[in-house]
């Protein structure tokens, strides 16, 4: 009866210890694999966070090469390249802010904390094991690690020439950009594949635990059914048989 209320056949140690002690080890699997999917899916959303302000920093240092193109004419007054300067100079302390201030949960992932000069890569637990991880490194990307700002002087569109030189820093950056966001979405694919394998290994071991611990209902409705006839049998066996002798008598005489 318990194991229909219930509907598990291992209730407690007594029941089936070695059952039990499989049953255990399986759930803890379980556990440890919802939670390995949730650090995932973490990760995955980490990743995405900071691909996007590495596009917000393409798309300025993209600005940035169109104005050095721009000012390397020589048809621009002095004038005119100190606009132009301005402009260069708040683009290259937007890169260093986003640098310095993007973070997930309170993490700076571009800040250089990740990078591979600094040994101490992010690192995501993707399995339900302690071996199971995957590490991350993301090199640093403020507007010195880009050269857009050396030695405390910001990048300068004040002459043509200085202008043309800019060009080089310029796609130089641009290239360490985007080579760190094909890195991260390199990443990203491989935290998806992961996931969809932590999914099918969850409801493999929820299946495998459910034939250890769970009842069959179907075997389980049979038994109780034949112990309620043997019960209601029983039951009536003894009421016939406590019937006083006349009462059969009588019973026998009515009938023939």
């Amino acid at each position: 009866m318990e194991h229909l209320a219930t509907g598990m056949r291992i209730n407690r140690p007594g029941d089936d210890s070695l059952g039990f002690a499989v049953s255990e080890k399986l759930r803890s699997q379980i556990r440890g694999l919802g939670q390995a999917e949730r650090n995932t899916q973490d990760g995955m959303s980490f990743l995405q966070v900071t691909e996007g302000s590495l596009d917000q920093v393409n798309s300025i240092l993209q600005r940035l090469r169109e104005l050095s193109v721009q000012s390397s004419n020589g048809i621009y007054s002095n004038e005119d390249r100190k606009l132009v300067q301005l402009e260069v100079s708040q683009l290259v302390e937007e890169v260093e802010r986003i640098g310095t201030s993007a973070e997930f949960n309170k993490i700076k992932p571009l800040d250089g904390r990740f990078s591979r000069s600094s040994k101490n890569p992010m690192t995501l637990q993707v399995g339900a094991n302690g071996s199971e991880k995957i590490e991350l490194y993301i090199n640093t990307m403020t507007s010195s690690s880009l050269k857009l700002k050396q030695a405390g002087n910001k990048l300068t569109l004040s002459t043509p020439n200085k202008a043309s030189d800019s060009l080089q820093v310029l796609d130089d950056a641009i290239t360490k950009v985007n080579r760190l966001r094909s890195d991260l979405g390199a990443y990203y694919n491989r935290l998806d594949l992961t996931l969809k394998s932590l999914s099918n290994n969850y409801v493999n071991i929820v299946s495998a635990e459910s034939q250890v611990r769970d009842a069959d209902m179907a075997t389980e409705m049979v038994e109780y059914s034949k112990n309620q006839i043997l019960t209601k049998s029983g039951v009536a066996m003894l009421a016939q048989a406590n019937l006083r002798p006349e009462s059969v008598v009588k019973l026998l005489t009515d009938r023939y």
